[in-house]
């Protein structure tokens, strides 16, 4: 049957017609519907794990228990992941173990443009990429054949546009695998020192294996095409350089980017006089085809940073783009903003009213940074703002932890919070913590985490009691607020802020998108009582606009949660029906 799926959907599917067991992940955008996607499946056992690292070696067990596994996590995640990585690399596998991470050329939704490609170099492991649905499929069912031939974990690549965009899939039957015998052998899975030197030596002549077999799978292939001009390129970048120049050129279309094929690279220079070598953020063939002595174009060319497009190439190939339609007028920018309704919005603008320095963390919280709020201070990665914290304040001393906190997501302090708040404890700083505890993890899509009491299937689960949590590594002073009650909220602040001893906050309330969340009737605005002051465009709601020099609220989009109604010097937003 053909189907119409996301390149993520497509991986989903390849991990079900290879026989995968179990699967862990952490979400992360561009990767998150992989796993979502596979937890349709009754066949695969699939769990949303604290962090990507815990993902990783959740899935290296399945595969030392026999199972064909796999893990999943954004280009940011696999840093977190490095860990057993690199080590799962010496050991190899049992079940085959498939890595996939997806990567974010153009920031769409990240903190850096990483590329994942250099984690396959430095952990010596095979990377497969594919360039559309079909192959996203394919890639992951050939996946776990190379794993286990090689006797490798394999990472599968994919970047944002492969893995949001829809290409055609024929499925095809799961093909049901017994598990694999477990058979007790130190000198391969207990990487000692003595254990792990030899390893390494079959790690190095693993690599030429695979590259070998890179030479005349089919996985990487030669499009000859008569031209002068050749052109190496993989995933979405290849498909782009084909819109553009069609059979112009001659391809090395690249299916495995590491290793690379020397002997079709060599060839491919011997067949032409020209080549470009067509990739996304790190010159990582382009180097490569250098240290083999052949000369390419490449950054010199092409654009090192961003994300590509086929006007992209077309620009730097000096090809004349099509004709296109232009708006001339000044459109205003639509900036992304917290949700009307957001528990979040409340908690910025009383930090921001008591000029704090906000230790921010990674979430849709991060918004927080942005105008009129401009309540962040600092975003590093995720889990940095509790250990940012106390560092800025050890660094500053007694004055600055008077006027500083950490803020961060209640399944970002799962992911990598709590050791940061267990320095504070041990360490001993004067550090605040607030905690926003939405009750999902609300950015990559109202995932469930560990402090929600439901799986990725919805079944009940134990819930991590957060306050017990913080009070069991150390944390005396723990309290709750509802991040609606302004007035509540501040006081809690600014009494923490002068208490002696870290402390945390919890912020709870439900994510306002949540289905089970009631809200109240939208607000209003009396125009008669309103004097244009602008004080409640001071928390950044999207309902609330001017026109004519008055505030309104367009009902439409008003939850009625009330938070604006104290900003209000003249006391003129009340609950109504709002106006239009």
């Amino acid at each position: 049957m053909k189907e119409l799926l996301l390149g993520n959907e497509a991986v989903a599917r390849g991990l079900y017609e290879a026989g995968v067991k179990v699967v862990s992940s952490y979400p992360g955008t561009p990767s998150t519907e992989i796993t979502e996607a596979a937890a349709k499946y009754e066949e695969i056992y699939c769990e949303w794990a604290p962090n990507e690292k815990v993902a990783m070696e959740v899935a290296a067990g399945a595969s030392m228990g026999g199972a064909r596994s796999f893990c999943g996590m954004k280009h940011v995640g696999l840093n977190v992941a490095a860990d057993p990585l690199f080590t799962m690399s010496y050991i190899g596998v049992n079940g085959g173990l498939v890595i996939g991470v997806a990567d974010d050329p153009g920031l769409h939704s990240s903190q850096n443009e990483q590329d994942s490609r250099n984690y396959a170099i430095g952990a010596k492991v095979p990377m497969l990429e594919p360039s559309d649905s079909a192959e996203c499929r394919d890639y992951a069912v050939m996946a776990y054949d190379l794993a286990e031939k090689f006797d490798t974990p394999v990472i599968l690549r994919l970047t944002t546009r492969v893995a949001h965009s829809r290409s055609i899939v024929e499925e095809r039957p799961r093909e049901e695998r017994e598990l694999l015998p477990y058979e007790k052998n130190p000198a391969k899975n207990v990487m000692l020192p003595a254990f792990a030197k030899p390893k390494h030596v079959k790690v190095e002549e693993r690599l030429v294996a695979l590259r070998n077999w890179s030479e005349t799978s089919g996985i990487n292939k030669i499009e000859d095409n008569g031209s002068k001009i050749g052109v190496i390129a993989a995933g979405a970048v290849y498909e782009y350089a084909k819109e553009v120049l069609g059979d112009t050129v001659s391809y090395l279309k690249l299916g495995m980017v590491h290793p690379l094929p020397d002997a079709l690279i060599r060839e491919l220079a011997e067949k032409t006089e020209e080549i470009y070598v067509i990739e996304e953020l790190d010159p990582v063939i382009e180097n490569h085809c250098k240290a083999m002595g052949i000369s390419v174009h490449g950054k010199d060319v092409f654009p090192l940073c961003d994300e590509f497009s086929q006007s992209v190439i077309a620009r730097c190939m000096g090809k004349e783009l099509p004709a296109s339609l232009s708006v001339e007028e000044q459109i205003p920018v639509r900036p992304p903003v917290m949700c009307c309704g957001c528990p979040h919005r409340g908690v910025f603008y009383v930090l921001k009213k008591n000029k704090v320095y906000v230790s921010g963390d990674i979430g849709c919280y991060t918004l927080g940074a942005s105008a009129p709020l401009g309540a962040m201070d600092t975003c590093i990665c995720m889990g940095a703002s509790v250990s940012a914290l106390h560092g800025y304040n050890k660094a500053r001393g007694a004055e600055a932890e008077k006027k500083s906190v950490a803020v961060i997501g209640d399944s970002t302090f799962i992911h990598s919070g709590i050791t940061g708040l267990i320095d504070i404890a041990y360490n001993r700083s004067n550090s605040v913590v607030v905690i926003l505890d939405n009750s999902i993890t609300g950015m990559t899509g109202h995932q469930q985490n560990p402090t929600t009491g439901y799986t990725i299937k919805g079944d009940p689960t134990a819930a991590v009691d957060l306050e017990a949590l913080c009070k069991a590594v150390g944390i005396g002073r723990v309290r709750v607020c509802d991040p609606y009650d302004l007035k509540a909220f501040d006081a809690a602040l600014k009494e923490e802020l002068q208490a002696d001893g870290p402390s945390v906050i919890i912020s709870r309330r439900p994510c306002a998108l949540l289905k089970y969340v009631k809200h109240k009737p939208s607000l209003k605005v009396d125009p008669q009582k309103c004097i244009g002051c602008k004080a409640c465009l001071g928390i950044g709601c999207p309902a609330i606009s001017v026109r004519d020099g008055k505030a309104v609220i367009d009902h439409t989009q008003c939850v009625g949660c009330g938070v604006c109604t104290g900003l209000c010097p003249k006391g003129a937003i009340s609950s109504g029906e709002g106006e239009e």
